[in-house]
């Protein structure tokens, strides 16, 4: 007699314990932000007036086990990260019948490339600061043992809307834990700025450079380093193409910039520099490399 393997069942509650009803605590506001699974609200705390941002999860696009697993893997990468100071700081979940909302720090400085197409032409000095900055909070992740698999400039926003604000990463919706030399093969993260490890299925917390890496590169030249009309053609370019240092604005761009670039962006993962190896680039150590003048003049 054979026995069938049916699919576990989905569960009908995310987070293992009961709470309050998120209005009871809280008034959603404005739509501050829509993705695929979930829309992101400004939220008010009903007793201190203090605004948050709250994301909405609808437990009707959690589809199997696995989506509920993923939802409560992210409530809890945020509790283990949310004292790091380059992260969105995580306040509290709350889940009903129909969704499950967490309630996070409300960062309004804007996404990355807003701050960047806000603010006109910058200089390579700056480009240092930002880049910096993210790969701090990258090693900070890495350091206790989150991949965040999905750096992009959508998932990295300013705390405030001032010109010295702190970029924070958001959204770990993707993001796992990982030990030392583990190795995962699932192929996730945004088409231009995924690693060619993780189109190959084998791949660790080196990734995250490279995304960091692509992301540099377009604060440096605004336009990505591997780029097609497809998202076939995007994936050949990463696992081939050649860096263009050649088109404007490279030309003007510190041989020093340049180098770092290449070295977050080697295809061989064990060549590849690491967040430390990032920060200790004379381009990021040495305050005289990076040229002060506006990119693009």
């Amino acid at each position: 007699m054979s026995i069938s393997s049916a699919a576990p069942p989905k569960p009908t509650q995310v987070l293992p314990y009961a709470t309050k009803d998120l209005h009871e605590v809280y008034t959603l506001g404005t739509k501050l932000g829509q993705g695929q699974f979930a829309t992101t609200y400004l939220c008010t705390h009903n007793t201190t007036g203090e605004t948050y941002a709250c994301k909405s999860i609808p437990k009707n696009k959690l589809l199997f086990k696995e989506d509920y697993d993923c939802v409560w893997r992210e409530i809890r990468i945020m509790q283990h990260l949310s004292e790091l100071p380059k992260i969105v700081k995580f306040h509290d979940a709350y889940e009903d019948s129909f969704f499950v909302h967490l309630v996070m720090e409300l960062c309004e400085g804007g996404e990355l490339f807003d701050r960047i197409v806000q603010k006109g032409y910058y200089s390579e000095q700056e480009a240092v600061k930002l880049v910096k900055n993210i790969v701090e909070a990258v090693q900070d992740c890495h350091s206790l043992g989150v991949m965040h698999r999905d750096l992009k400039p959508e998932n990295l926003v300013f705390d405030t809307v001032e010109d010295d604000a702190d970029l924070k990463i958001v959204d770990f919706g993707l993001s796992v834990f990982y030990k030392p030399g583990e190795i995962f093969s699932d192929v996730v993260g945004s088409p231009y700025y995924v690693a060619p490890e993780v189109l190959n299925k084998h791949y660790g917390p080196e990734a995250d450079l490279w995304s960091v890496g692509v992301i540099s590169y377009i604060i440096l030249s605004g336009v990505p380093p591997f780029w097609a009309d497809t998202e076939k053609g995007i994936f050949a370019q990463i696992s081939h193409g050649i860096l263009d240092f050649q088109s404007e604005p490279w030309p003007v761009i510190s041989d020093s910039a340049k180098d770092l670039i290449r070295k977050m962006l080697d295809r061989n993962p064990g060549k590849r520099f690491t967040a430390h190896q990032v920060l200790s680039h004379p381009w990021i150590v040495d305050d005289n490399i990076a040229p002060n003048k506006p990119l693009g003049v």
